[in-house]
């Protein structure tokens, strides 16, 4: 390491041109420092820290460039001659060497290894970016936004103010190759299907009162006019389809995205209590499940050792006659003799008929 590395807090240290979308994608912290080679070559690495996975992808998606070659660095990477992008659980790496060699990949993948990883739900990628088609994708296209300043920067079809990013929505954007042209595919996730549906109606009715000659009012929500307009709900998720291609491609464009609902039963959590609670309950039925397969072990073990002597040694370890003592009270036999002297004594006192 050359000098110490800068380390700091505030987002405009990252990157003080958009320090505002990396507010929005829950930026915590940044460090950078330098490392040179006794031959003089130098590597100068960035790094910056988000509250979870999903702020990592997004600025990684923002900062990604069409041109640039993906790698296999991180959980994602990009490179583009000397500049190598990627993150790793929720920290994105920006790398810069000053001269490439062979082992600048294998060098930023030991890096990667190292870095820390969130743990619980930090870790998840939002899950809606899954539906996305893999069809006439345009590689390194694919951007996420949490905030209307990342949107802001996508040059979207529809305006932040009706995307709502109050309601927890979140944006994904991509473009698309088709045989009538290049389409832009926008996904839109509320946390609830009510809530797609209420907005759905707003865009709705924007595209259908905006006039292309008129000039837009400020405050007003617009929808950009780039061509044919497409939108359909499926679940919690607005597609929408823009662009020069022909309305049947935007059409299939849109009717590959369709959400399905999952059931999750065991979900990660971070509360100890709840922890040391199910650790405490799993113990326990542990505990009772061994001291119940002993008990189990030691009956057939015991029963087992008595029907093997008394096969082996009759008569000779258990069940021996001078070390019996039973004792016996004889109630059958009392109950029998009582019954018999009672039937004699009826049949000579037996009433006369008058008859």
């Amino acid at each position: 390491m050359r000098g110490s590395a800068v380390t700091s807090t505030d987002a405009a240290a990252a990157d003080p041109t958009n320090a505002s979308v990396l507010k929005e994608y829950r930026f915590t912290d940044f460090a950078s420092s330098t490392y040179t080679r006794d031959d003089g070559r130098t590597l100068k690495i960035r790094a910056a820290r988000f509250a979870d996975a999903s702020g990592a992808f997004g600025a990684y998606t923002f900062y990604l460039q069409p041109e640039m070659t993906k790698e296999k660095i991180g959980d994602q990477g990009s490179s583009l001659k000397p500049r190598v992008l990627f993150y790793r659980g929720h920290v994105l790496v920006d790398a810069l060497f000053s001269q490439e060699s062979a082992m600048s990949g294998a060098e930023l993948r030991e890096l990667a290894g190292a870095l820390p990883r969130p743990s619980g739900s930090a870790a998840n990628l939002p899950s809606f970016i899954q539906y996305m088609p893999q069809r006439g994708y345009i590689a390194n296209t694919q951007k996420y936004a949490m905030g209307p300043a990342a949107l802001a920067a996508l040059a979207p079809p529809v305006s932040a103010d009706m995307v709502d990013f109050g309601a927890s929505s979140e944006v994904t954007m991509g473009r698309y190759n088709t045989s009538s042209g290049e389409a832009t595919l926008m996904l839109i996730s509320y946390p609830t299907p009510q809530l797609a549906a209420d907005h759905l109606r707003r865009i709705e009715s924007a595209h259908q009162s905006a006039q292309p000659q008129t000039q837009p009012q400020a405050g007003v929500s617009t929808i950009e006019d780039a061509g044919t307009f497409f939108y359909r709900r499926t679940g919690p998720i607005i597609a929408i389809a823009t662009g020069p291609a022909s309305a049947s491609d935007e059409k299939s464009l849109l009717s590959m995205v369709n959400w399905e609902a999952s059931v999750t039963w065991n979900t990660a959590t971070d509360n100890a209590q709840v922890r040391d609670l199910y650790m405490l309950i799993l113990n326990i039925v542990v505990l009772c499940a061994i001291l119940a397969g002993l008990a189990i072990v030691a009956g057939v073990a015991f029963g087992g050792i008595r029907i093997l002597m008394k096969r082996w040694f009759p008569n000779k370890v258990f069940d021996r006659p001078e070390q019996m003592e039973f004792i016996s009270l004889h109630l059958t036999e009392t109950a029998v003799r009582g019954a018999s002297q009672t039937g004699s004594d009826g049949g000579r006192q037996a009433p006369q008929n008058p008859a």
